[in-house]
């Protein structure tokens, strides 16, 4: 079991923690300060299990280690301990990703329970390979999806770089986890970093490590990304915004295999896997000078495109009932479920931010829906206006569906009258084109009587131009 990390400034506090939890037989190690905790990390170190931070230290605080820990470590569930003055604090702390907060003074057995849960959270996070962040098989029914498990399957036994293309949101990084959960690799570590999410001028430096004073700030050697994934597999996530310059040193280093630390003049061997992905189209990037041609087809061994979610619609529902048990789980709170009215109306959405739209969805759902059964009032406004993908000429009854259920969702109260007038409209109108205007013979290929149409076209306001005798035959 990996211990418990305590991070505090008040000795007392730390003290209190560490008597709690040697009762407990829970294993645990103890900082004065962020940079102590980083610092066995830039070391080698594995991550804890859980981690126990206070929000106000000198030097980085609570919430700057959290979100080192949460880039690191995605899954690592964090705890943050806070005065009860800084409901401020508690709130950023959650919104950076907090597992749950611990108000100060606290109560150890409450400290303990909490400390308890996220063990407990960690533990189904890791399940029995013990890496931390390690992520659920993918669900998936569709064909598109399918396509994608076959390639994840005869790549198992393979060491070959991969450039896994796909919109944001789509669960490219779902994706990277399987290749390595399915590789020889395996019993190694899998890193990730997203080359788009990171300042340009700290890219060399995450990667490749820096030497002690190979600049401002630079007290300490640090190892690089590919260091920590020796061995294993390296992601680099959205490789579309690499600079330029970062791009030249990735080349040299898939080329020989060889690279330097920042400041450093020693070679380091890199035994790494290399998993890229990206959202932008790299051929085009290439055209425009953008991405080294070179360097693309380095990564362009093997490719695995993963399809937007609404190109596997048939699977909406069980990612959406998936996403509410998960997020269950994750409060602590008994899971609701979905009307069949409700999963029927999210399979004919487009969901621009695909899976990671779907699953934010369901977890504002998990907190927000006042029942235990989630109907179509209970969606988000901007859903329940968004307009539902277009249907097949074979299948306008399902898109007339739809569209009843967003009319009763705004509650106009002339859902009957409104559609009546506009299937009139639509089927006279056509009637009316197909006769060339002849109320006659579109009366006729209705099947209703001219008085009738005549009637219609007065109502509907439908002027074709034509008399009613028939002008023009």
């Amino acid at each position: 079991m990996k211990p418990v990390w305590i991070v505090d400034d008040d000795r007392s506090i730390r003290w209190v923690l560490e008597k709690t939890l040697s009762r407990e037989q829970i294993p645990f190690r103890s900082f004065a300060s962020a940079s102590e905790a980083l610092a066995l990390l830039d070391g080698g170190a594995e991550p804890p299990q859980v981690l126990l931070s206070d929000i106000r230290m000198p030097g980085q605080s609570g919430l700057d280690l959290l979100q080192q820990m949460k880039a690191r470590f995605p899954s690592l569930p964090v705890i943050i301990m806070t005065a009860y003055s800084d409901l401020e604090s508690a709130v950023a702390a959650f919104q950076g990703g907090a597992f749950e907060y611990l108000p100060k003074p606290f109560d150890v057995n409450q400290a303990l329970e909490l400390i308890r849960r996220a063990i407990d959270e960690s533990a189904h996070q890791t399940g029995a390979s013990g890496e931390v962040g390690l992520t659920p098989e993918i669900l998936g029914q569709a064909p598109a999806m399918q396509e994608v498990f076959r390639a994840i399957g005869r790549l198992s036994q393979s060491h070959a770089t991969v450039l896994i293309t796909g919109e944001s949101g789509a669960g490219k990084e779902l994706v990277a986890r399987a290749l390595h959960r399915h590789s020889p690799r395996a019993d190694k570590p899998f890193i990730a970093i997203n080359t788009a999410a990171i300042p340009k001028d700290l890219l060399e430096s995450e990667l490749f490590g820096h030497e002690r004073g190979a600049f401002t700030g630079a007290n300490a050697q640090r190892r690089g990304r590919f260091e920590q994934a020796e061995g294993g597999t390296l992601f680099l996530d959205e490789i579309g915004d690499m600079p330029a310059e970062l791009q030249t040193r990735l080349l040299r280093v898939l080329s020989d295999g060889h690279y330097y630390r920042v400041g450093g003049h020693a070679p380091l061997k890199a035994n790494v896997r290399i998993i890229a992905a990206t959202h932008q189209n790299l051929e085009t990037r290439v055209k425009d000078g953008l991405f080294r041609e070179d360097l693309f087809h380095r990564l362009n061994v093997i490719r695995v495109r993963l399809p937007s979610l609404r190109e596997r619609r048939e699977d909406i529902p069980l990612l959406a009932r998936h996403f509410l048990q998960k997020s269950a789980q994750e409060l602590g709170v008994e899971a609701k479920r979905f009307s069949d009215a409700t999963l029927k109306y999210l399979a004919s959405l487009d969901f621009p931010g695909n899976v990671r739209q779907l699953e934010n969805l369901c977890h504002w759902l998990t907190v927000m829906a006042p029942g235990q059964q989630v109907e179509l009032a209970d969606l988000p406004p901007e859903l329940r206006e968004a307009a539902p993908a277009p249907q097949s000429v074979s299948d306008w009854e399902s898109a007339l569906a739809t569209e009843v259920d967003r009319m009763l969702l705004r509650n106009t109260g002339q859902v009957h009258e409104k559609l009546t007038q506009a299937f009139e409209r639509v089927l006279i109108s056509r009637a009316l084109a197909h006769s060339n205007g002849r109320r006659i013979e579109a009366s006729l290929a209705l099947g209703i009587g001219r008085n009738t149409i005549t009637r219609k076209i007065q109502e509907l306001r439908l002027d074709t131009g034509a008399e009613d005798g028939g002008a023009g035959g």
